[in-house]
């Protein structure tokens, strides 16, 4: 019988996963980015606690940040297809671009600024599963700052079969794995930092406590899910409500200009209520 797996798609699990295992951030940073493992020194996490309030409270977002060469990187899961999420991804990044300068620090202090958003929707045209946004100039397509970058990296156009050869599609599989025959066939690759990684997940779906919390973490998504629904719902109700008075408090100015009386009114209004 197949074992029940946490999946890393769940953001408290990536987070847990990643600030508790730095060789696994660097590899998972290095192929993500395409970036010389040997070249990234140190990596520090600037937000690694997880706190309680999150993991079972609704809208909230949990997001792994972190400094590394004198880059600011910050990695986010997103389950679903948010009408605002593009805003949301340029906010976020635009807050951490100038979240180092200081009061009388020169603005070439501000550091290259990364965020990679992982999703697990389509979100962009054609097959390739990585999109690059960078500041270009039209018409040249010359640069216009490499300080900008957001990567999009679409789980729904990643394939099954793990290629030994392609780190960064690896890293995005075991991120969008579901079964324990999924994490089977990355760790048959024998890569020691992806079986590392497999095992890992394993060992965290035996712990009861994990296992509970990813539950709560789950339920809260859901929750937020439906409660976003429901809101935007209501919101169209309350327009179309609000649009209907509108139109009455226009239609009763009219009625008075033309001299009918409150009763005369009333009854035109009630009448075709």
């Amino acid at each position: 019988m197949a074992r029940d797996v946490v999946s890393a798609k769940l953001d408290i699990i990536f987070k847990k996963i990643f600030t508790e295992n730095k060789d696994m951030l660097t590899s998972f940073i290095s192929s993500i980015l395409d970036i010389p493992i040997e070249s990234i020194s140190e990596i520090e996490i600037t937000n690694p606690e997880l706190p309680p309030e999150t993991l079972s409270g609704k809208f909230s977002r949990l997001d792994l940040s972190m400094k590394f060469d004198g880059r600011l990187v910050n990695v986010e899961i997103q389950v679903k297809n948010d009408p605002d999420y593009r805003d949301r991804t340029l906010f976020y990044w635009a807050k951490l671009y100038s979240s180092e300068l200081k009061s009388g620090e020169d603005y070439s202090e501000l550091k290259q600024t990364i965020t990679i958003n992982i999703i697990n929707f389509n979100m962009f045209e054609g097959a390739d599963y990585h999109t690059e946004v960078a500041a270009m100039i039209k018409g040249t397509n010359e640069v216009f700052s490499d300080k900008f970058s957001i990567h999009f990296f679409e789980l729904k156009k990643i394939g099954k079969k793990p290629d030994p050869k392609n780190k960064k599609e690896l890293w995005l599989q075991f991120i969008n794995a579901d079964s324990e025959e999924d994490f089977e066939m990355i760790n048959q690759t024998d890569i020691p930092i992806m079986k590392k990684a497999v095992k890992v997940i394993y060992d965290m779906s035996e712990d009861t406590k994990i296992r509970e919390v990813a539950r709560l973490r789950e339920k809260a998504l859901h929750d937020e899910a439906s409660a976003l629904k429901n809101a935007k719902a209501e919101g169209i109700s309350i327009g179309k409500n609000e649009g209907k008075n509108e139109e009455r408090a226009k239609l009763i100015a009219n009625m008075k200009a033309l001299g009918m009386t409150d009763e005369q009114i009333n009854q035109i209004i009630f009448y075709n209520k």
